[in-house]
């Protein structure tokens, strides 16, 4: 039997496409372009919810919270004694982690925390002041997991880049209570007050504001896809991250690649949700048939079996090209969450990568890494838009104020072409708040001249 033959056969969880067949190209594509299906009706779902909050404020947030997560609450709000209560039942080996986890993360975040500058000219001083926003908001999915990683990633760049107050959003429990884990996660990564909310209602209230609920400059955080869209709809009434897609992974393999590390890599972001995307491009076919086998032996009695399977069933594939170059554009192409390069040289592959989230280097970098303490954020861009946004940052929790100052001579030294230019655009008034000025230095200094 040929190869293609064997590889086309039908045998293995993901499905193989060899490069030059004209299916290929179809599979890559109808994988890398995101579909959003529905987007319309959910987004008018989303609004009714977004507006009943604007209105009413706590009252609706606690009957969201009694209708969606089954939860009846008389407060919203985290109270102190509750918290305390919570972290102290967390067993210590899982603080210790949690709190080393919280040190990589700071220290990787303190690297690029942009400062104010200026600098001076003759009779002139120009730059830039950096703040923290005042207030932000981070949303933590509740739901099919426990998420403390996504607090450590939301709130500890928030904290370095010195936000005053931090608030945090998550779905309780039916029986009202909130995951203890998460609540020491935050507490150890700066979080000053949480909320037992969640959902598009929980969104607009950190953007609307409530009785018991401070509204804030920006929400940050992944979430379900009402959560996404209350994010988007809500984009100017405060800022956002980002509009973050189900998780995706591409690994690209060459002949030093172990098709068993290949497949859990596969597999530790398929069990995330049934939408994840999972691929692998690799240059030999051989290395395709052993990862389809090492997913299976992988996924047999995996405690997220279900959801990892039916990820890799619905989104997942294998591509086969000729080579790394060939493997490095459709990569790039796709620009992913994350991408590993489980080649022989990563550090000579990464100078060829443009577009991707996080990229992991060589055979001994799991994705798992960098979802908990390797230092990078795993707030991530998704659905391609790597090739425009970055990861969260600092600089996410900063804004940037520039100033100007000018003194007569300078104004003289300049005024004339920002006059001419202001009369090219057709802004006479533009013009005259600068001639106005010129002309009163000018009478000054011929009095000073005659006196």
């Amino acid at each position: 039997m040929s190869v293609r033959a064997r590889l086309e056969s039908g045998d293995g969880l993901l499905p193989v496409y060899l490069h030059g067949e004209q299916r290929f190209e179809r599979a890559f594509e109808r994988l890398r372009h995101k579909r959003r299906a529905g987007q319309r009706r959910l987004d008018e779902q989303v609004r009714a919810v977004v507006d009943a909050v604007r209105r009413g404020g706590d009252r609706k947030v606690l009957a969201y919270t009694k209708q969606f997560d089954g939860a009846s609450l008389t407060r919203l709000e985290v109270t102190r004694e509750e918290w305390d209560e919570a972290c102290a039942c967390v067993a210590p080996a899982d603080r210790a982690a949690l709190s080393h986890a919280i040190k990589r993360v700071r220290a990787f975040h303190r690297r690029r925390v942009p400062t104010s500058w200026e600098f001076s000219e003759s009779d002139g001083r120009l730059g830039q002041r950096v703040r923290p926003l005042a207030r932000v908001g981070i949303y933590v999915p509740g739901g099919k997991a426990r998420y403390p990683s996504t607090v450590v990633m939301n709130a500890a760049p928030a904290a370095v880049a010195r936000v005053p107050e931090i608030l945090m959003a998550t779905p309780p429990g039916r029986d009202g209570r909130l995951d203890p884990v998460v609540l020491l996660a935050a507490r150890l990564a700066g979080v000053q007050r949480v909320f037992k909310m969640g959902g598009a209602q929980a969104v607009a209230a950190l953007a609307f504001g409530t009785e018991s609920v401070p509204g804030v400059d920006k929400i940050v955080g992944p979430g379900n896809a009402f959560v996404q869209a209350a994010k988007r709809l809500l984009f100017g009434v405060v800022d956002i991250d980002s509009e973050a897609g189900p998780t995706e992974v591409l690994v690209v393999a060459d002949a030093s690649a172990r098709a068993a590390w290949v497949a859990a890599d596969l597999i530790s972001q398929a069990e995330h949700e049934e939408q994840a995307q999972a691929l692998l491009i690799t240059t030999l076919p051989r290395l395709a048939r052993r990862v389809n086998a090492a997913l299976e032996a992988q996924l047999r009695g995996l405690e997220r079996e279900r959801i990892a399977r039916r990820a890799l069933e619905r989104n997942g594939a294998i591509f086969v090209v000729p080579g790394l170059t060939r493997a490095l554009a459709l990569a790039d192409a796709y620009a992913p969450e994350h991408l590993v390069l489980a080649v022989a040289d990563p550090d000579a592959a990464l100078e060829r990568v443009a577009n991707a989230g996080t990229v992991f280097l060589g055979h001994h970098t799991p994705v798992a890494v960098g979802d908990y303490l390797a230092g990078p954020n795993h707030v991530l861009p998704t659905g391609g838009t790597a090739r425009f946004f970055s990861p969260l940052g600092t600089q996410d929790f900063l804004k940037r104020t520039a100033f100007v100052k000018f003194g007569p001579s300078r104004l003289g030294a300049l005024g004339a072409d920002a006059i001419r230019l202001a009369r090219l655009e057709g802004f006479t008034a533009h013009g005259a708040s600068i001639s106005l000025r010129l002309r009163g230095d000018a009478a000054r200094r011929s009095r000073k001249r005659r006196g």
